[in-house]
């Protein structure tokens, strides 16, 4: 580990999830989940429903992107919703109004709370690009350029694979590996020669099936063991821990 940046002499490129590494978005994302779904759940069931909880948001919704997480979660109850459209108002009985009224709600947080980075991974990432190595930005969320402009850290990354972009080429999300295969091939770089950075199991997952060279996982909410078993080569609490002092 010649780079003083905690990762294997070979890795050429650092590919970066956005919510919960780069930004303190995940906690807004899991509120905005948790309202979406209670009201959906309470209209649905009556005063008596079973509230989403955070294991649910670790399981079903964290890092997918936003109709799979809306998908998976309501599979786990045993509700199937028609797909409907991305027009969807946020009231509609689909997953994709049901997507929308969560991001509706996220932007109004947003708005409202404002978007806070974590400084040791914008550290870490200027030693990054200190050392010669890539870096691509690799996020579920179609609010990825909007979050980076708010923290002017549009310049930290070569390459940006988010939902939008994502959209665009037909790419399946997280636990699939696509979208950080897709940031690799965009860099010019072997999987193999890449590190992933993620703080969602299934950020994890697509680390591990597209055998990339490192995989680390970033746990903020005191789930190491699950990040572990989910594929992670190393877990911190914080990127600082890894080093960078190039």
């Amino acid at each position: 580990m010649t780079t003083q940046l905690g990762l294997p002499d070979d890795i050429q490129a650092c590919l970066f999830d956005l919510d919960g590494v780069v930004t303190r978005t995940a906690v807004v994302h899991a509120a905005a989940w948790k309202e979406t779904f209670d009201a959906f759940l309470r209209e649905r069931d009556g005063a008596d429903f079973r509230p989403f909880t955070d294991s649910d948001y670790d399981r079903y919704v964290d890092g997918r992107p936003r109709a799979d997480g809306v998908r998976s979660f309501l599979a786990s109850r045993g509700i199937e919703l028609p797909e409907g459209t991305p027009d969807d108002p946020p009231d509609a009985r689909t997953v994709k109004g049901v997507g929308n009224r969560k991001n509706v709600l996220l932007l109004a947080k947003i708005r409202t709370d404002g978007v806070e980075p974590y400084e040791g991974t914008l550290r870490y990432i200027d030693a990054v690009r200190g050392a010669g190595l890539a870096t691509a930005i690799v996020s579920s969320s179609a609010n990825t350029r909007d979050v980076l402009h708010s923290i002017d850290a549009e310049g930290l990354f070569d390459v940006r694979i988010d939902g939008v972009v994502a959209r665009e080429r037909n790419l399946p999300g997280k636990p699939h590996p696509d979208t950080f295969l897709a940031a690799a091939r965009d860099l010019g770089v072997e999987p193999s020669r890449a590190a992933v950075f993620e703080d969602a199991l299934a950020g994890m997952d697509a680390g591990r099936s597209g055998h990339f060279g490192y995989v680390v996982g970033v746990d903020r909410v005191g789930q190491t063991d699950a990040l572990y078993a989910h594929g992670a080569d190393r877990v911190v609490k914080d990127l600082a821990e890894l080093g960078g002092h190039a």
